[in-house]
């Protein structure tokens, strides 16, 4: 292969492998090549995002949690709304319903007796669909067979994965 020449060197100082290619793949665990500052600033920025989500986990408890206790307290006292600092606090009652677990073709069939069919929409999870589909093509001699031509799009996502380096 012309396009890809690797070089394997054993740093006999260091212990360093270094493997060199077209690529820029460069293992040598320092250095400010452009690899190295993009593959920091995306972990970098992955642990912000981890940390942010832990953040908002933590706000959207304390949220329901405070939400909660002045909605009870706004009931005890028969207050519906008032305002306070330019903010207007209302009370409001809404009514939340699932289907029973067991249950749901039963009253699927029941909504489509009675006429209510357009509440029903099937769905598929798009995580579920991509692994069916991975599965397909890999039983079909990799190609997507001809029954799903056309009723799914399918595409390759490349992504950088980032763990713990094994020491």
């Amino acid at each position: 292969m012309e396009n890809t020449v690797l070089e394997k060197e054993e740093d006999k100082n260091a212990g360093i492998l270094n493997e060199i290619s077209d690529n820029y793949c460069v293992r040598n665990g320092g250095g400010d090549s452009p690899l190295f500052e993009l593959a920091d600033r995306l972990k970098d920025l992955k642990d912000q995002k981890k940390q942010k989500e832990l953040e908002l986990r933590g706000i959207n408890d304390m949220i329901f949690e405070v939400d909660s206790e002045l909605s009870e307290l706004m009931i005890l006292k028969e207050t519906q709304n008032f305002t306070r600092g330019g903010t207007t606090f209302c009370l409001t009652t809404s009514t939340k319903a699932s289907a029973v677990a067991g249950l749901k073709d039963e009253l699927y069939s029941k909504l489509r007796e009675k006429g209510y069919e357009d509440l029903i929409h099937e769905t598929i999870n798009a995580n579920s669909l991509s692994s069916f589909v991975k599965e397909q093509i890999s039983e079909n001699d990799n190609l997507l067979p001809s029954w799903l031509e056309g009723l799914v799009n399918v595409y390759e996502k490349n992504t950088v994965g980032i763990r713990k380096a094994s020491k």
